[in-house]
């Protein structure tokens, strides 16, 4: 596929980084000289240097065979002309934008093809939002993924000793589980390890576990691997931009929610939008201010600021001051790593939260959704079922008669409302939603080819 990327920042560069190792012809544009020289020293990419909306520089990036244009610019009037002017002079296939101002998502009738011809509008201040709202709502989850409308999930914990499925074999879980639940667990990180579980693999304390259950199902199946404690209740937000005056919005119907926002106008903007949420006004890293505020009773502490170091400082901070869990947003990969090994329970990167929602408006074979996992080693993803016997290589297929790519598993299958725990001898047919884990990112292609209908397959 040849495709142009508009934009040679976090989000941008992450894009290139994932689809340059996926067989594609990738050309980036930016005004950043410098940021192109460092992309094209690691990548195999093409670098354009120019302003990303011009027609002239888009034909030099190749634009008029282009496939695909990705406008991910940090100017949401820039991404938006970009795709304007690739589907009037050049007639690209597929436009996707970022646009992070709620002046323009919240107006969709303006994302049209009589106005501006976006084909997919990623936000992804809305998606990390939704994220973390995610989060919040099962309090010992590192991460919850959403498939099929929601329906069923994919839970990352951390296993803790003494709880039912620690030190025993996996095949002893429907020992513990209700009658009526079902789970599967889709793949173990072991000290950076990963091991694709069977029925004799056993469960070890602080193994990182994720498990794909019906939504219903998900807080028993948290209970085998750790205590779940009280649902969060006191929730603190460092940091009034459009992440956290959005969270604190859809948060403050069932949370006790207090927003510290530094700047006073932005504040009483804020203040003015939200009904029950407290806002500050005050430095989240100030000590006394999060005393004051009584952060050793608080079940979650966020910092949503734009500034890496001080995300990370005031969560610090706020642990040791007594806060049970602790969310940072971080921007840059190499502050995740780091800090991942230490007092803050969760880094959330914005970047890895929207190559994600990317992704599924790229991949082939009938892909609807795809979340990027381990910062982008792994990735789960929904993928319907098309053809029948003869043109597909999945339907009407037990899942053990599929050739699935090495260390791919599928744990469960979506059927209209019903979620379909995976086993060896379920069979896929037309229009299910199947979900597969997929551990190592160099068999997505593999995956891809099994999911495309062919007329000529037998």
């Amino acid at each position: 596929m040849k495709i142009v990327v508009l934009g040679a920042g976090q989000v941008g560069s992450t894009i290139a980084h994932s689809l340059s190792n996926e067989e594609n012809d990738i050309t980036v544009v930016d005004i950043d000289a410098a940021n192109l020289k460092v992309l094209q020293n690691r990548l195999d990419i093409r670098g354009v240097i120019g302003h990303a909306s011009h027609p002239k520089v888009l034909v030099r990036a190749g634009i008029e065979d282009a496939d695909l244009i990705i406008a991910l610019t940090n100017s949401d009037e820039v991404n938006m002309t970009a795709c304007q002017v690739a589907y009037t002079l050049y007639n690209t296939p597929t436009r996707i934008a970022r646009v992070r101002s709620s002046d323009y998502t919240e107006n969709a009738e303006l994302f049209n093809r009589e106005h501006c011809p976006v084909d997919v509008l990623i936000s992804p201040e809305g998606l990390v939002t939704e994220h973390i709202a995610r989060l919040v709502e099962y309090p010992g989850a590192l991460q919850v993924l959403d498939f099929a409308d929601g329906r069923a999930q994919l839970v990352a914990t951390q296993a803790y000793a003494g709880s039912p499925l620690v030190g025993h074999r996996l095949q002893t879980l429907r020992e513990h589980m209700p009658a009526d639940a079902d789970a599967r667990i889709a793949a173990i990180y072991r000290q950076d390890k990963t091991i694709i579980p069977d029925g004799s693999t056993v469960i070890e304390e602080n193994d990182i576990v994720f498990f794909l259950a019906a939504r219903r199902n998900i807080g028993t199946m948290m209970k085998e691997l750790r205590p779940l404690g009280n649902p969060a209740r006191r929730i603190i937000l460092g940091g009034g931009g459009n992440i956290g005056s959005n969270l604190a919005r859809h948060l403050e119907s069932r949370h006790h929610v207090k927003i510290i926002e530094h700047n006073f106008d932005r504040a009483e903007a804020i203040a003015e939008t939200l009904e029950k949420a407290i806002v500050l006004v005050g430095d989240c890293s100030d000590v006394d201010l999060l005393r004051e505020e009584a952060i050793d009773t608080t079940d979650i502490y966020c910092a949503l600021t734009n500034d890496d170091e001080d995300n990370i400082l005031s969560s610090m901070l706020a642990k040791q001051m007594g806060a049970k869990k602790v969310i940072a947003l971080v921007n840059r990969a190499a502050y995740v790593d780091l800090i991942e090994t230490g007092s803050i329970d969760i880094a959330v990167s914005p970047q890895q939260v929207t190559i994600g929602a990317l992704l599924a408006h790229i991949r082939r074979g009938n892909m609807v959704r795809v979340h990027s996992l381990r910062r982008g080693a792994a990735e789960a993803i929904e993928a319907i079922a098309l053809g029948d016997k003869r043109s597909s290589k999945v339907v009407d297929r037990a899942i053990e008669e599929i050739d699935l790519p090495t260390g791919t598993t599928i744990p469960a299958v979506v059927r209209g409302d019903e979620v379909i725990i995976a086993h060896h001898d379920t069979v896929i047919r037309e229009h299910d939603h199947v979900i597969l884990f997929v551990p190592d990112k160099r068999q997505i292609a593999a995956v891809e080819r099994l999911f495309q209908v062919s007329a000529l397959f037998v």
